[in-house]
């Protein structure tokens, strides 16, 4: 008697749904998105997003970054600081170079200091 046990690990699926509409001139009016392993049960709506892909063949960045013309400039700079404090955090845990991650979030609050100090001299 043979028993063949399949013990590779259980795969599961997720897939992310990112809806863009235009205006006339191609420019987005709303960006929405949903995910299946989310635990948001309803349409998310963004203001403005960042997307990229590593492509390891040919090492290079591929991104998409889309944002709506309601987008305030505030609102883009708090964006972009907190998108550089998540990718310090990533870096981290990818390298464990705690040093690097800590460059990265010294530089987005230098990035955001900056963005304020010239918003109040205009």
């Amino acid at each position: 008697m043979v028993i063949a046990l399949n013990l590779q690990p259980i795969m599961t699926e997720s897939n992310i749904n990112i809806n863009v509409q235009l205006d006339a001139d191609k420019v987005p009016q709303q960006i929405s998105w949903t995910a299946s392993a989310s635990s948001a049960d309803s349409i998310q709506k963004a203001k403005a997003m960042l997307l990229a892909f590593w492509d390891g063949a040919d090492k290079t960045a591929l991104k998409i970054d889309l944002w709506t013309k309601d987008m305030m400039t505030d609102e883009m700079a708090d964006f972009y600081y907190q998108a550089f404090v998540t990718m310090a955090d990533t870096f981290e845990r990818a390298t464990r170079r705690a040093d690097l991650a800590s460059e990265i979030k010294k530089f987005a609050k230098e990035f955001h200091q900056k963005f304020i100090e010239k918003e109040q001299a205009t």
